[in-house]
């Protein structure tokens, strides 16, 4: 199809049918086209860029319509880590969109079949940040239902991951059509069984997407329907050649069982040489931060950055290289410059620490009542056992964590 030129790659003329606008949006072209529906370039009156999704659903029943837009407000939800997020939609015209930032950029899809698959850091990275995106998906209670390559964007600051929600929202609506919603050649084997969809089928579509990516092809084929639903539910995987460690997760992550397969947190925490039993609650910013950072580095040859200790580190066992020391004048001040701020951002909003500082806070304005009876020389007492505790436990936190990457 006949590209626009000077337009992102990818973008298409649009048709003789195709509407000029969506709402505020004028559309400048096209971005892609599937059972789903359109995708388009839109650009409102302040020149800034959107992808508008004309959605082939009929949203005349209410229930349908609401149930839809509940989909598409868990999707607004999503934290925007390595994915690209839902704005909004309106479902009162005639023909229903959304709306969703758009990352200019080739598909993965595009990527392997001009260029070849993707090795080496690349690949890693590729892992990380879909890995990433799906773990943020599912913290907001979201499955994606339709994870491939044509869903991945390879963007200037890392991989996002797009159209998440919207297969679910129109998976959920009663006046679709029966037909599957998903791509063959990445749908778990329990879609094919009519069982319930979870985040394990998202799991399942990463592993066939990485796979994908290092080898140029599904791991089960993209011959015809049903021989690939054959070999999606009988079949071993026919994955390509991958790091030792990245291929045992794959195969892991391509069980037949979906109880088999780890969630997407684990599977992030494993790509980034993490402890997945010792990470809290409180840990998963942190965790999908470092993943973030980690998929956008600026090249893909750079050294892999160094997980931050935010989330707790595995024991380095015997058997591999001491580390070398810096030269003089180089590492401490690299160190210093590249770890410090972003530590000192991270421990100063860590839930723990502060609810620690308040608690203790507390404690101390309690005894200032005690020992006074006045409550303002307990209030002042608590605030100042606050600020101390708080101040103290941050600066060790920080001290700790830069030693932490210089040994």
């Amino acid at each position: 199809m006949t590209e626009l030129a000077g337009g992102p790659p990818g973008l298409a003329p649009l048709w003789a049918h195709d509407p000029p606008t969506a709402g505020p949006y004028r559309l400048l072209g096209r971005l892609g086209a599937g059972g789903q529906g359109v995708v388009y370039l839109g650009e409102d009156e302040q020149g800034d860029r959107v992808a508008v999704k004309m959605i082939n659903i009929d949203l005349r029943d209410p229930r349908a319509r609401s149930q839809f837009m509940k989909e598409i407000a868990a999707a607004r939800r999503v934290a925007p880590f390595c994915t690209a997020q839902v704005l909004f939609a309106d479902v009162d015209g005639e023909r229903p969109y959304v709306v969703s930032e758009f990352i200019e950029g080739p598909t993965l899809f595009r990527h392997v079949r001009e260029q070849g698959p993707v090795t080496g850091n690349a690949l890693h990275r590729l892992a990380v940040g879909t890995a990433t995106a799906l773990a943020a998906i599912h913290r907001s209670h979201v499955v994606h239902c339709d994870l491939k390559p044509d869903n991945v964007v390879l963007g200037r600051d890392g991989p996002r991951v797009i159209d998440f929600g919207i297969a679910r929202a129109v998976g959920v609506t009663e006046t679709v059509t029966s037909q599957v919603v998903g791509t063959i050649a990445y749908m778990a084997p329990e879609r094919f069984r009519n069982d319930g969809v979870g985040p394990a089928c998202d799991v399942f579509a990463w592993a066939a997407t990485i796979a994908f990516a290092a080898g140029g092809r599904p791991p089960f084929g993209n011959d015809s329907l049903f021989a690939v639903m054959h070999r999606v539910v009988h079949e071993p995987p026919d994955l390509p050649p991958l790091p030792p460690d990245l291929d045992d997760l794959v195969r892991q992550c391509l069980a037949k069982d979906p109880a088999d397969r780890p969630e997407a947190e684990h599977v992030l925490m494993r790509l980034l040489g993490q402890d997945a039993t010792a990470a809290g609650p409180h840990r998963r910013e942190a965790m999908l931060e470092v993943g973030h950072e980690t998929a956008g580095a600026p090249t893909p040859n750079q050294p892999l950055p160094i997980p931050t200790p935010t989330i707790p580190v595995q024991a380095r066992t015997g058997g591999q290289d001491a580390p070398t020391a810096p030269a003089a004048g180089q590492g401490r001040p690299a160190a210093t410059d590249d770890g410090w701020g972003r530590r000192l951002r991270r421990e100063a909003t860590d839930a723990w620490g502060v609810s620690t500082a308040i608690f203790l806070g507390s404690v101390g304005a309690a005894a200032g009542y005690l020992a006074s009876g006045l409550v303002g020389d307990a209030a002042a007492a608590g605030a100042a056992t606050f600020v101390v505790v708080y101040l103290v436990r941050l600066l060790l936190a920080v001290a700790l964590g830069g030693r932490s990457h210089q040994t």
